[in-house]
Formats: structure tokens, C-alpha cells, sequence
């Protein structure tokens, strides 16, 4: 039960750094201003973004609205049918789940706009990213991991399976 607790609890520190960060980068900076953070490594450059991933549908924002509720629906699903079967899926959609969230306040409350500002210095072609970004991928990661997780839990069992089947065969 902790470990659910902790997830929840990760998911609203995950949405509100994501909101303060967001916050601090408007006040302190000039939209495309960028500042050097960790040098040769990471970039602080402050753009609104009106698309999704990679600017993909951009200015389309009740478009992006309806896929993310979309997803956060599925994600709630997730969580009810599997989440608390499962350890590693709660985490993983629950990060999604508030990445997602993140990301959808800007879309509401600043005109359609999400604000992103990390940049990574050694990728330039990389697009700019922000907290919640970083929590829908790390939770994307870990869902797929626990996919990957369960087909090999599921091929074993099969195996077992077919292998105590043979042997009763053998046996008559």
C-alpha cells in the first residue's frame, strides 16, 4: 500500500514542480531566450509550444485536449483494472496520468500553449521538453516494461504448462 501512496504522491510533486518550474521560466525569462544551465549539457530556453510531441498538430489545441483526456481516461481504466494488481503499472500510469495533467493546464490556462524550456545541449535537434514531459516518457517507459515484463511471465508459464502437460502424457 505505500508503494501506491508514494506513486500518488511522486504524480502531484511531478505536477507541481512542473507548474512552478513553468512558472519561474515566465517570470525570468524572455520568450526565446535561452540560458546556459548545465554547460555542454543542458539549456534552459523558454518557447511556447502549440503542438504536441515534436510540435505535431500544432495550433490544433482541441484536438490535443480531446487525445489527452482520451488518454487520461485510459489511464484512470488502467489504474481501476490493473493498477492495483500491479505495482509497477500503478507507477507507470500514474506519472503518465500527471504529466499529462501538467501539460493539459497549460493547454486551458495559457492560451492553448504548453510551456517547455529544458533543452539538451549535445542533442541541438532535440525539441525542448518540460517537467511533465519527462514524466509521461518516464511513465511510458515503465508501462512498456511492464508489458514486456508480463509477455516473459506469460511465456514461462506457458512453457510450465506445456512441459507438465507432456510429462502427463508420458505418465499414461
Amino acid at each position: 500500500m505505500l508503494s501506491y501512496i508514494l506513486a500518488l504522491f511522486t504524480g502531484l510533486l511531478v505536477l507541481f514542480f512542473d507548474q512552478y518550474t513553468k512558472e519561474l521560466v515566465i517570470a525570468n525569462f524572455k520568450l526565446a531566450e535561452s540560458r546556459e544551465f548545465i554547460d555542454g549539457l543542458i539549456n534552459f530556453v523558454y518557447i511556447h509550444n502549440k503542438g504536441g510531441a515534436w510540435g505535431l498538430l500544432s495550433g490544433r489545441t482541441w484536438i490535443l485536449l480531446s487525445i489527452t483526456i482520451v488518454i487520461m481516461f485510459v489511464c484512470v481504466v488502467l489504474l481501476i483494472k490493473y493498477g492495483l494488481k500491479n505495482k509497477l503499472m500503478f507507477w507507470a500510469v500514474s506519472l503518465i496520468l500527471f504529466g499529462g495533467i501538467g501539460n493539459m493546464i497549460d493547454r486551458i490556462f495559457r492560451d492553448g500553449n504548453v510551456i517547455d524550456f529544458i533543452h539538451l545541449d549535445f542533442m541541438p535537434d532535440f525539441p525542448v521538453f518540460n517537467i511533465a514531459d519527462c514524466a509521461i516518457v518516464i511513465g511510458a517507459g515503465l508501462l512498456i516494461l511492464y508489458f514486456v515484463l508480463d509477455i516473459i511471465k506469460d511465456n514461462r508459464q506457458r512453457k510450465k504448462l506445456a512441459k507438465s502437460m507432456g510429462q502427463q502424457d508420458d505418465n499414461n
